[in-house]
């Protein structure tokens, strides 16, 4: 009889812990499952969600001042909402709708030009690169391709200036979110710090990794990157160059990937100006150039940034290539910001493991 009750009682734990790990397979199957469907439900979101994300932090200086002089959470955060929506969406719109009409109108200068002819006779005293632009007038119909271009950015222009439902609508979630990360931003930090298996202060890592991150992409991409762009434009207007605003925006953009530069359009303008026989102009634009819109990267960037950004180079430019490819333009950020989490974690992980030895 006390053989079986002995039995019994080995049994008995057995079952138990047999049913804890059935139940903890079934509620990490779940947990998989609704972090799956969460995501799907979340994707269409990500966009105004992370450029909401930005904002909060690009504007939380000013948030903790308003909050001050106000002291009323939710009002501080709407009047917050109010001047960053003042002071984002209508430079870009009125700038966005100026490149567009700009763009049109610089396909169509060379639409003419190409129409005119009058390019043949200054590649006349090249004979060596003369025939490869006859051959790409021939095979390519340059004008056509121009004058379509111009036709289609006219028309576009039109449906900017209408805009769509879709932009409108990424516009009024990305404010709307906005507010509540203003609002409650510090009550979903202490959520996340309560359900995150990492410790309180590795929390604060990663929220300071995640900020900092944000703020080096803005600041030390973008804004880098806008005063290259605006130098860009700058020197072709003050040059008499066609469409200022167009390039210099492009200039701007191709400033913002790694590796890549505003000397992808200069250079080229450059030589445009010399074959055209300006060459007084050809050398301002090269000593512009090279002097003031490729040396202010290195002036700006390390003043703005400093070491807030751990990416290597070819990181970053993965990250950024990657993130547009995988989740549009706000892949700008979330790429280089997923690329320092996981360095961040790993970092944690070889911690937690010399820890234990």
């Amino acid at each position: 009889m006390a053989k079986n009750v002995s039995v019994q009682a080995t049994i008995a734990p057995d079952r138990l812990l047999t049913t804890r790990r059935s139940r903890a397979v079934v509620l990490l199957i779940a947990f998989a499952v609704g972090a799956v469907v969460c995501y799907l439900l979340a994707v269409p979101f990500l966009p105004a969600l992370t450029w909401a994300l930005v904002l909060a932090i690009m504007f939380h200086p000013l948030h903790r001042r308003i909050l001050k002089d106000l002291r009323y959470p939710g009002l501080a955060a709407a009047t917050t909402v109010v001047v960053a929506a003042f002071i984002v969406v209508v430079p870009i719109t009125f700038v966005a709708e100026r490149l567009v009409n700009e763009a049109a109108r610089g396909a169509q200068i060379v639409a003419d030009a190409l129409r005119s002819g009058n390019w043949r006779e200054a590649l006349a005293s090249y004979p060596r690169i003369a025939p490869v632009f006859l051959w790409m007038e021939t095979q390519l119909d340059l004008a056509g391709l121009a004058g379509n271009a111009a036709t289609l950015l006219t028309n576009y222009s039109a449906l900017f200036v209408r805009g769509s439902v879709a932009q409108i609508i990424n516009v009024v979630l990305t404010f709307y979110f906005l507010f509540y990360l203003l609002r409650d931003g510090r009550e979903a930090q202490a959520m996340l710090k309560n359900f995150s298996p990492l410790a309180p202060e590795e929390m604060n890592r990663l929220f300071l990794c995640v900020s900092s991150t944000v703020y080096a992409v803005i600041f030390g991409t973008f804004a880098v990157a806008a005063v290259q762009g605006t130098l860009g434009g700058l020197i072709f207007w003050l040059l008499g160059l066609p469409s200022p605003l167009v390039w210099g925006m492009i200039m701007g953009l191709l400033a913002i990937m790694p590796v890549l530069g505003a000397f992808i359009v200069w250079v080229p303008a450059a030589l445009s100006l010399a074959l055209s026989g300006e060459w007084e102009k050809a050398l301002v634009l090269v000593a512009w150039g090279a002097g003031v819109v490729a040396t202010v990267d290195n002036l700006l960037y390390p003043i703005l940034v400093g070491d807030r950004l751990k990416l290597h180079t070819v990181v970053a430019f993965i990250g950024m290539i990657g993130g547009i490819i995988v989740f549009g333009p706000a892949g700008v950020v979330i790429g280089p910001v997923i690329f320092t989490v996981m360095l961040l974690l790993l970092d944690i992980w070889r911690e937690h493991n010399r820890e234990s030895q």
